[in-house]
């Protein structure tokens, strides 16, 4: 059993600080970095990227809709190419970064809004995936399994891996419940890591209703920006090494 963990790092913005980014790059194999367009500027990232390459870790451009204000977490009507310009733009903003630091970007993970979107709908999955052909083909993109964006990325040639949130409630049909419902991000840690185990070792999760959900993810996120976001990484991190995982970056 071979799991990436990652997190959303890098998401704060000029004097406001979120999450502790530092403590959670020596838990995680791989990081979404915010690139400035849900959160994140140019010295979050340039410190974020330096850190990561520091430890080893994987970064990741966690690209989204240009929406600073609700943090990324409003859907947009947008024109594909529009979309596709904004996706090109943050993904190599942050890989020039990176490389000038000493690292790359290795994938691509869709924010929020955008991460939902384009699970379900067809053309907004194509913009983003024809942004990440046009920059670089072999880029995975990360999302959730059995969504629409890994049709239209295998039809393009770009690679997708899928991923799996522990601190996220699921509906029976394996989307994740939405922010603006109850219970929709889990807070305890015994349960966030219970969870993660059984994705890895079993490949289920249980959903709202209590049903299980089969899963198949190679990779396990742990929100960066949730009160207490280090001890439940933590926790996770311990609870599949103790279940006799190994943690590896994908990419």
């Amino acid at each position: 059993m071979v799991i990436d963990l990652n997190a959303d790092l890098g998401e704060g913005f000029g004097i406001w600080r979120l999450g502790d980014d530092l403590a959670l790059l020596d838990i995680v194999t791989s990081a979404n970095v915010a690139c400035g367009f849900h959160a994140g500027d140019p010295v979050t990232i340039r410190r974020t990227c330096a850190a990561a390459i520091d430890r080893g870790v994987t970064i990741g451009a966690q690209v989204s809709y240009r929406d600073l204000a609700h943090f990324g977490r409003r859907e947009m009507e947008m024109e594909p190419e529009e979309l596709c310009a904004e996706v090109l733009y943050q993904l190599a903003a942050v890989d020039g970064i990176a490389r000038a630091m000493g690292g790359r970007v290795s994938y691509v993970k869709p924010h929020g809004a955008l991460y939902n979107r384009i699970c379900r709908d067809e053309v907004q999955a194509a913009a983003v995936i024809d942004a990440v052909a046009d920059y670089d083909p072999s880029l995975p993109v990360l999302t959730l399994p059995g969504s629409v964006v890994h049709v239209v990325a295998k039809a393009e040639g770009v690679p997708t891996v899928s991923e799996a949130f522990a601190d996220r409630a699921y509906t029976a049909a394996g989307t994740l419940v939405p922010r603006t419902q109850p219970g929709a991000v889990i807070h305890d840690p015994a349960a966030v890591s219970a969870r993660a185990r059984r994705m890895a070792v079993d490949g289920s999760v249980t959903a709202s209703d209590g049903s299980s959900v089969p899963i198949s993810a190679r990779s396990i996120c742990v929100h960066g920006d949730t009160p207490d976001a280090v001890r439940l990484a933590q926790g996770v991190r311990d609870t599949l090494l103790e279940a006799g995982v190994v943690l590896q970056a994908f990419a």
